[in-house]
């Protein structure tokens, strides 16, 4: 359980680093990135060693119907996380689509993941997507959407994330359980 609290506060530190240590962050310039990049990399690392080693204290039983729910909000996460925000017209003009997305990504698998380790995980990078987005609003009050996209990007968009849904949910069966049962 303790690599997967490192990786979730080297997570938020490495996302936070920006808005809370502006000056320390921009001292750093453009050499900054790759070593914010490699600090991003390694908390992923971390979050999966640490989730996967983490002993299994299962809470509760989980209903089946919310493997259902589960799928359709992560698929709903998926769009959210696409272009179609920017080049389509139905989120015209949503702020932060893709924390959006991995707020509802999180609680999706909080849905079906009753066990402490998945509290912890998706729990924290829920708790995280939420502080983001206080944070960002607060340091950048002003904004404005771009240009509204046509609902044929937003159809093409949806028919990506169907497709990337069915590739996640494949690859996911390979590695842990399958989100599709059987």
């Amino acid at each position: 359980m303790a690599l997967l609290i490192l990786g979730l506060l080297l997570w938020w530190g490495a996302h936070l680093f920006k808005r809370l240590a502006p000056d320390m962050r921009a001292a750093l310039g453009s050499k900054g990135r790759p070593l914010v990049a490699l600090v991003l990399l390694l908390s992923v690392v971390l979050m999966v060693i640490g989730y996967r080693s983490a002993e299994y204290y299962d809470i509760a039983a989980v209903p089946p119907v919310l493997r259902h729910i589960n799928n359709l909000l992560v698929l709903i996460a998926i769009f959210l996380m696409s272009p179609a925000p920017k080049k389509g017209a139905l989120l015209h003009g949503m702020r932060h689509p893709m924390l959006a997305g991995i707020k509802l990504w999180a609680l999706a698998h909080l849905l079906v993941n009753w066990d402490l380790a998945s509290f912890v995980l998706f729990g924290g990078l829920l708790a995280w997507a939420v502080a983001e987005v206080i944070v960002i609003n607060r340091s950048e009050p002003e904004w404005q959407p771009g240009p509204k996209g046509s609902l044929a990007k937003d159809a093409m968009f949806l028919g990506g994330s169907i497709v990337l849904l069915g590739v996640i949910g494949y690859v996911h069966g390979m590695v842990g359980p399958s989100p599709f049962g059987g």
